[in-house]
């Protein structure tokens, strides 16, 4: 099946993160409300204007689409895995943490997908000024200059990436792949923005990222830089990435495979 990108999907979605940064750039520094969704998991009030701006713009202009937004004010339906429908996957503030606490590293991040697989992906650092855009069989930018993936071939001389789960009981797994390569690579780093830290594999930063479990907002966008700056994309186990499977193995292909299987040595290791 030949998946049609909608006729000005692109340009809104760029305008649109890029707008929804400003609001968080202009909001940082200002007195903010916050509440808690668990006992760490934050949304502040920036996360819901953001989400406010881009689900009103996006369901203006596609009605017919499906909404799915992390803090869910305009979620239509159920999540539609696999169907033929176009589905947008917005993460308005991709490190509510950091934002929390004035750590100046968050993001806006909007996808599109459609029969499951992700067609568009926008990943807006407003912090920088730094506008990562994916269109499936196009290729990857950074600012409007091609990126693509590192050429390091080994995880010794790798720069890797994770993140940790808000259920404390979820990270002791992450906990145990973390220690295992502090002293298999050059460093590990979780700075608590799966979507920059998969555009940072995108353009050669990173040279590979893991991290479970996570939400199709997180991943999506993300997930097609990398493919398309030609990076490797799968769940835990190899098998083939989805955006609604909630984890993520990805590296350059010189990379991939070792790191995969360090990951997996080490995820099903104990003590």
């Amino acid at each position: 099946m030949t998946t049609v990108m909608p006729v000005g999907a692109r340009d809104l979605a760029i305008e649109t993160a890029k707008d929804a940064g400003a609001i968080l750039r202009e909001r940082l520094e200002l007195d903010r409300t916050i509440d808690f969704k668990g006992a760490i998991d934050l949304v502040t009030d920036a996360d819901r204007a953001s989400e406010e701006l881009v689900g009103t713009r996006i369901t203006t202009a596609f009605p017919e689409h499906q909404f799915v937004g992390e803090e869910s004010m305009f979620i239509s339906g159920d999540t539609p895995a696999g169907s033929e429908s176009y589905t947008w996957l917005v993460d308005p503030l991709d490190g509510t943490t950091n934002y929390a606490h004035r750590y100046p590293h968050f993001a806006v991040s909007i996808a599109l997908e459609h029969a499951g697989q992700v067609i568009l992906g926008v990943v807006y650092d407003p912090m920088r000024d730094e506008l990562f855009v994916s269109e499936r069989g196009a290729g990857a930018t950074l600012n409007g200059a091609p990126i693509s993936v590192s050429a390091i071939d080994n995880v010794e001389r790798a720069l890797l990436g994770t993140g940790f789960a808000y259920d404390p009981d979820a990270r002791t797994e992450n906990a145990r792949i973390w220690n295992g390569f502090l002293s298999l690579c050059q460093g590990v780093r979780r700075d608590g923005s799966a979507a920059l830290n998969l555009c940072y594999v995108a353009c050669g930063r990173l040279d590979g990222f893991w991290e479970r479990p996570l939400n199709a907002w997180d991943l999506a966008a993300g997930s097609l830089m990398v493919e398309e700056a030609g990076g490797v994309v799968t769940g835990f186990d190899g098998t083939p990435f989805g955006p609604y499977r909630r984890e993520i193995v990805c590296a350059n292909g010189l990379l991939f495979a070792e790191l995969s299987r360090e990951i997996s040595r080490l995820s099903n290791e104990h003590g």
